[in-house]
């Protein structure tokens, strides 16, 4: 019997090393996920942070015609976030697909976890969300530009990215 035990004891130890080893699932905490924009928001060059939701018709209208998706590939040098919130954790990479955003090397395709309707985020990265999409213009970590209250007219998001990019 005791030697039954000595055998089993190093499988024992190996297991739990075994299980030890395996990564933790990334983090789906609203806290969490704000971390992980602020830090992608800190690296060197222009970060552009872009808040939308699936079920928003504003947010749809942006990726009609390849907007969006002529937009990243003009600015390849630029690093895009597009983070959905208030959509129950939903990260619309599929609607994105469909509009030619996504596969791009400066793409991430992240969600919020929040909820759409009660106890939704009202602030992100210290700014207010208060309407989608928003779309925020970080250099080097800092806010250069945030429009909060609708569609972005690719234009003027290229004269904010234009105007970060400058040295001032």
């Amino acid at each position: 019997m005791n030697l039954r035990r000595f055998l089993l004891l190093p499988l024992a130890l190996l297991a739990a090393t075994a299980s030890a080893q395996i990564p933790a699932p990334a983090p789906t905490d609203g806290a969490a996920v704000e971390e992980q924009v602020r830090a992608l928001a800190e690296r060197p060059g222009i970060t552009v942070v872009h808040l939308w939701a699936t079920w928003c018709p504003n947010c749809a209208n942006e990726l009609k015609e390849g907007g969006w998706a002529r937009f990243v590939g003009a600015n390849s040098e630029t690093q895009f976030v597009f983070l959905t919130v208030w959509d129950d954790g939903r990260d619309g990479r599929d609607m994105l697909a469909r509009g030619g955003v996504g596969s791009q090397a400066n793409v991430r395709v992240m969600a919020h976890p929040g909820p759409r309707k009660e106890n939704k985020i009202k602030q992100f990265l210290g700014q207010p969300v208060g309407w989608l999409p928003s779309t925020w213009v970080f250099r080097d970590g800092k806010l250069a530009y945030a429009m909060n209250y609708g569609e972005v007219r690719f234009p003027m998001l290229q004269q904010m990215v234009d105007d970060s990019r400058a040295k001032w």
